[in-house]
């Protein structure tokens, strides 16, 4: 059987989709066993290979330049993309930024608040840039399948994943799109 490779990638967002992913937890040895191999993932640091892969799960809405550079690589090198979350579905608690401009983000993270003392903005180009937005990520590339939530179960999680690797279509209906 050949193996379904999947990667996944944190943006903007609280992790709580890629622990809902962990979630799923003897779930998810049993779909390595039945062919899913993880290629990268934050929880490993792994980067995605340059050969691609055939999942690529994006956690998080898209707030920086390098944000916006991981999701198009992701498109370039993934057959399948999923939006997991509502970060990512919609953009999420991470749009409020963009009533705000960004300088006044930037000054009230590094300058104005409370507990800093001679506060400057870092400039380093290790260091992604704020976009004018946050973006959900269909914003940015093209998503083929969505699974929203805040974060979504490990349920719908494994339902989807389970349905690559078997070769189908996930549809996402029922108690699969409960949110608590």
């Amino acid at each position: 059987m050949k193996k379904v490779k999947v990667a996944s990638v944190w943006c903007e967002g609280c992790s709580g989709c890629h622990m809902s992913f962990l979630d799923m937890d003897e779930r998810l040895v049993e779909l390595i066993k039945e062919g899913m191999e993880l290629t990268a993932t934050p929880i490993t640091d792994l980067k995605i290979p340059e050969e691609g892969t055939d999942v690529g799960i994006i956690e998080g809405a898209v707030g920086t330049d390098h944000q916006v550079e991981d999701v198009k690589l992701f498109r370039e090198r993934c057959k399948f993309i999923i939006a997991i979350g509502d970060c990512a579905v919609f953009g999420g608690i991470p749009t409020m930024r963009n009533y705000i401009p960004v300088k006044e983000v930037l000054n009230r993270g590094y300058i104005e608040t409370e507990s800093t003392v001679n506060g400057k903005i870092p400039t380093s180009n290790e260091l992604g840039k704020l976009l004018p937005r946050v973006l959900a990520v269909n914003e940015v590339i093209k998503v083929d399948y969505y699974i929203p939530g805040c974060p979504p179960s490990a349920d719908a999680i494994y339902y989807v994943i389970k349905e690559l690797i078997e070769g189908r279509v996930p549809q996402l209906s029922g108690e699969l799109l409960k949110y608590d």
